[in-house]
């Protein structure tokens, strides 16, 4: 067995995990959003991606409540991430990140606006997400730009969990949960998601263009 395969099995194992996990947390009514929250947290300290978590918030838990869930989770999954690069693990981060001149354009960035760095880096991906949250705490950012810095994930979380609520109504079609007025629902629906979409990717080509011009 090769590498690729081993990777690709272990994918799928971590999906049937995260799918299970989601399932489990349906079931818990309120208390699963918390369970959701705690989940998030765990998987971004821990390098996991959140891709399918994020998607399964929109199923769970439809488009706002997912959305906000995603977001408490990813931004203290992401300050913890933060305070451990900064605090315990800073040679190991420190590994991991030479030799980027990617990021090193970034650190030399944020020593002069912080809070504005760590924001258009949210709203434009253009470093690992689970990585950068471990990286930005070798910079000089302070703990409070870079969390209210975290409002840059808003656009591609709504964008993602729409997503998400999309699947999970396509799941119901022909099922006794199917909505009464499919057709206008789903109307609406397609309308929003469109225009989220364009909203995201809007913004995003705006963050990037602004950071590249303050890393240069």
């Amino acid at each position: 067995m090769n590498i690729y395969s081993v990777l690709a099995q272990e994918s799928f194992n971590l999906q049937n995990i995260f799918r299970n996990a989601l399932q489990s947390i349906d079931n818990l009514g309120s208390v699963g959003a918390f369970a959701f929250i705690g989940l998030y947290i765990i998987a971004t300290v821990a390098f996991l991606p959140g891709s399918i978590l994020t998607l399964g918030a929109g199923v769970v838990f439809g488009v706002v409540w997912g959305s906000l869930y995603v977001f408490i989770g990813a931004t203290l999954g992401a300050t913890a991430a933060f305070l451990v690069g900064r605090y315990l693990a800073r040679n190991w981060v420190a590994h991991k990140i030479e030799g980027n001149k990617k990021f090193a354009a970034i650190d030399r960035a944020v020593g002069k606006e912080g809070l504005k760095i760590v924001l258009l880096t949210r709203l434009s991906p253009v470093f690992p997400f689970n990585l950068l949250n471990y990286a930005f705490g070798l910079t000089g950012v302070s703990l409070k730009d870079y969390f209210i810095g975290s409002v840059g994930m808003i656009p591609g979380t709504i964008m993602y969990v729409y997503i998400g609520s999309l699947a999970g109504s396509l799941a119901r079609i022909g099922t006794e949960n199917q909505p009464t007025n499919p057709t206008v629902q789903w109307a609406i629906r397609i309308i929003g998601f469109i225009a989220t979409v364009a909203v995201t990717v809007y913004v995003t080509r705006i963050a990037k263009k602004a950071l590249e011009q303050e890393v240069l």
